[in-house]
């Protein structure tokens, strides 16, 4: 079996067990109020640059942005982002559940990637100072997109600047966002605050946390408010410890890098082995630039390789998802090539 159904299948990286072991010696304070959730606050300060930055560890992806949203939206609230966003198709509502009722507002752009004119023209369009209309208050930006699309530093920093203008905050979904830090070879500050960037939700367990999200809130009233707001919905945990021990190791000696490093040369690998096959009509449906290829593929050659092991999501007859992790190995990869070509060539005799 070849695992590329997505990064949340792998392991936990060794760096980050050993971490949580050694926070399993003595006892320490409930509630962060231990010497590792207050190590942690200096970890983030330094990987992003940012003296005044604070740490909120949560459990899950959709806790880290419904609670970071929350915090910066009003009931009344409209969070904008792109149509294909995780906070839109695949989080059941959190955010308008945690920000009291709060609407997702869908944006265009090719590649997955919010235009700056589509926007502007959409603030444009609204009712301001209207309570018919929901005022729209957050940018969301997914970086990497949920199709493996990445915006670059100037790409947020343009998109930041039209929410300012508007009066708007801007908070990045980024789940992935060591996959989109390594890839474009810049500073997680140059991707985040310094971009305009208010909030982010820090991805770690699709890349080798055990149980451990976060929120950084580079906005001190946006901080202020998840004090409150992570407690009543019930994410500052009796022994946080464990989970701060995870994002600080993660975050320690550049091991997030490295980690989102290693998947995404596994994908690049991975793409490079399927381009023989483009004359039999495979074909990425949209850029690589992280570890999730879209693929679109003969659909007997599809069901040929689900028979012959390897792991994918199936995302239409003719199209499957695949994702690397920091677990793949280069070995993975070359089976996984080898089983797609079999099966395209088999599909197309």
């Amino acid at each position: 079996m070849i695992e590329l159904r997505s990064d949340n299948t792998a392991g936990v990286a060794p760096e980050i067990l050993a971490a949580v072991q050694a926070a399993n010696a003595g006892s320490a304070l409930a509630y962060g109020g231990d010497d590792l959730t207050a190590r942690l606050q200096e970890v983030v300060r330094t990987v992003f640059e940012h003296p005044t930055a604070r740490v909120f560890p949560v459990t899950s992806g959709t806790a880290a942005n419904a609670l970071a949203l929350s915090a910066a939206t009003p009931p009344w609230g409209a969070v904008l982002c792109h149509r294909s966003a995780h906070i839109i198709t695949a989080e059941g509502g959190a955010t308008s559940l945690f920000g009291g009722g709060a609407v997702m507002q869908g944006v265009d752009g090719a590649h997955a990637l919010i235009e700056p004119e589509l926007l502007r023209a959409a603030l444009e369009s609204v009712r301001w100072g209207d309570p018919h209309e929901s005022q729209p208050s957050v940018l969301s930006l997914t970086l990497p997109s949920d199709l493996g699309t990445a915006y670059r530093p100037d790409q947020v920093a343009e998109l930041s600047a039209t929410a300012r203008e508007f009066g708007l905050r801007t908070h990045v979904d980024g789940a992935r966002v060591a996959n989109a830090v390594a890839a474009l070879g810049c500073s997680p500050a140059d991707l985040t605050w310094r971009a305009g960037v208010d909030v982010l939700s820090l991805g770690a367990t699709k890349n080798g946390a055990l149980s451990a999200e976060a929120i950084v809130a580079f906005d001190d009233r946006i901080a202020d408010e998840l004090v409150y707001r992570t407690k009543r919905a019930g994410h500052v945990t009796s022994k946080m410890r464990f989970q701060s021990a995870q994002v600080a190791a993660y975050l320690t000696d550049g091991l997030w890098l490295r980690l989102a490093a290693h998947a995404n040369m596994r994908m690049a690998e991975l793409v490079a082995g399927l381009q023989p096959l483009a004359s039999y009509g495979v074909r990425l449906q949209e850029r690589v630039d992280v570890n999730l290829a879209f693929v679109e593929l003969p659909e007997r050659a599809i069901e040929a390789a689900l028979e012959a092991g390897l792991l994918c999501y199936r995302m239409s007859p003719t199209s499957v998802r695949l994702v690397t992790s920091w677990q793949t190995t280069p070995e993975d990869v070359v089976v996984a090539a080898a089983v797609l070509r079999e099966a395209v060539s088999a599909a197309t005799r």
